[in-house]
């Protein structure tokens, strides 16, 4: 009878220990999609700092309004597709950190839930008599637990979805009004 607190200290100290395993990895997974995110940002400044002053001598160097026209004109195809291209590489960024979260909160819940059931499996041998409606009503919270966790999860996966195909429709939607303002503009 004294086995049981051991197990429960022993199961409590070996959960705590696995919680802060996985807010590290979770914590090092958002610096690693925080860090790519700076990293994409600090590119597109660079490239886009640089794209401004060849445009700006460029438009310095017309020697008409109509080469004005004509240079501005040639930059709104070409900056469309930077921003589509800038909104596609961030949105996989988003996508890849958030897919990242929940394979590891999936695995982390998997491997806790799996050590819970082992816990009470193992008391449950030990528990004195006429307890089995007990550990029969934790086991079948347990598994209630585990199947909320499941249909939160596909929602999940779900909604991640249907915000890609969104972000996907809108990016293609805001290439075909470009591809049309392009159009119309060298008319």
């Amino acid at each position: 009878m004294f086995a049981i607190p051991e197990q429960f200290s022993a199961a409590t100290k070996a959960n705590f220990e696995a919680q802060v395993a996985l807010l590290t990895t979770l914590s090092n997974k958002m610096f690693e999609g925080v860090e790519k995110v700076v990293d994409l940002n600090l590119n597109v400044a660079k490239a886009s700092l640089e794209e401004s002053n060849a445009a700006a001598r460029q438009l310095l160097a017309a020697k008409d309004l109509q080469e004005v026209f004509s240079l501005t004109a040639s930059q709104v195809q070409p900056t469309a597709e930077k921003a589509i291209a800038y909104g596609r590489h961030l949105a996989n960024i988003a996508s890849s950190t958030s897919a990242e979260f929940t394979k590891v909160a999936e695995e982390q819940i998997a491997e806790s839930n799996r050590k819970v059931v082992s816990l009470i499996d193992e008391v449950s041998k030990n528990a004195p008599a006429g307890s089995e409606n007990v550990v029969a009503f934790v086991k079948s919270a347990i598994g209630n637990a585990n199947a909320g966790f499941e249909q939160f999860s596909k929602s999940s996966k779900q909604a991640a979805e249907v915000i890609e195909a969104n972000l996907t429709n809108a990016v293609n939607q805001f290439t075909q009004t470009a591809a049309k303002a392009t159009k119309s503009s060298k008319k």
